[in-house]
């Protein structure tokens, strides 16, 4: 199908309908408060254009289940049902590019209170065409933000929540403005976070490091699929604070995430860094990534669901 903004059929309110009457009335609580968790999942099309793979479905519904927790919340669907939703609702829009699922669990109330113990949350899903959401053949060019990411005490950093999500839009619109494709942020403490919605990586002599989850980092589905390919790769790995000297001095970096997917970075604050290309260690990563989602690597087929 020719690109567009979006495919023709959502979930909403218990069934799949036309997109374009999913809709919610203006009075709703989660549009007023932010009162709502979302994910974010990606689907691939198959070496041979003949099939797409949804990536780590399962991963992605536990943890939008666990966001709902967080928020001592519940929808109505299990994990299980989830999943079936996500299956029957791609072979309704046939999907023939890469594209994207946006789950989202909201408060459908009328209240107008902020009162999470008085409100029920609803389900509803959409699908749009996705291919880069940032480059990631093209470095990227950072800056660090003068907003602070969100503590894990102020508003749950490891759940989705979709009111939380002005913190990054602060942070992006304003690299933006400096010309930058994307921005990194401190934590509370002063340590590095994560970007404004991916996690960060990075490489000094040979280690990958990342910040740890405790740094009020979102747990990134990408970030653990990483993490993993990195022990196959016989790669050394370190979870630790990361200090902001650290990046400009870093040997590579990239960031990922289910949009970013594996971005390396060429610039932050307007120091390159390493050498100014992608990292051997970067492309090692990258390339394993793709080969995976796209069905090439047949060892990690269990990560995939096909349709």
């Amino acid at each position: 199908m020719a690109e567009s903004k979006t495919f023709p059929f959502a979930f909403f309110e218990g069934k799949i309908i036309p997109t374009e009457l999913a809709r919610v009335n203006i009075m709703t609580n989660a549009l007023q408060y932010g009162n709502g968790i979302f994910g974010g999942i990606r689907g691939y099309v198959a070496e041979g254009k003949k099939s797409v793979n949804i990536f780590r479905v399962n991963d992605h519904y536990k943890r939008f289940l666990s966001s709902l927790k967080i928020l001592n919340k519940s929808i109505r669907y299990s994990q299980r049902y989830l999943i079936d939703i996500t299956v029957e609702l791609a072979k309704k829009n046939n999907p023939r590019t890469d594209c994207y699922f946006r789950p989202f669990a909201y408060a459908k109330n009328f209240e107008i209170s902020p009162d999470l113990s008085k409100l029920e949350f609803d389900f509803a899903m959409y699908m749009i065409p996705l291919g880069e959401y940032l480059p990631v053949s093209k470095g990227l060019k950072l800056a660090i933000s003068n907003w602070v990411r969100i503590n894990d005490n102020m508003i749950p950093s490891r759940a989705k929540v979709t009111g939380g999500y002005i913190n990054s839009s602060l942070a992006k619109g304003d690299a933006a403005k400096l010309g930058c494709d994307d921005a990194l942020m401190l934590s509370s403490d002063g340590h590095l976070a994560e970007g404004s919605g991916a996690n960060f990586f990075m490489i000094r002599d040979g280690v990958l490091i990342t910040s740890p989850k405790y740094n009020d980092v979102l747990e990134g589905i990408t970030r653990r699929t990483i993490l993993e390919l990195a022990g196959e790769l016989k790669i050394s790995i370190e979870e630790r604070e990361i200090d902001r000297t650290e990046v400009y001095i870093a040997d590579e970096a990239f960031l990922s995430g289910t949009g970013a997917q594996v971005a390396w970075i060429t610039e932050v604050d307007g120091r390159t860094i390493g050498e100014g290309k992608m990292g051997p260690i970067t492309g090692k990563i990258q390339k394993l990534f793709f080969d995976i989602v796209r069905g090439k690597d047949k060892k990690y087929a269990g990560w995939l669901t096909k349709i």
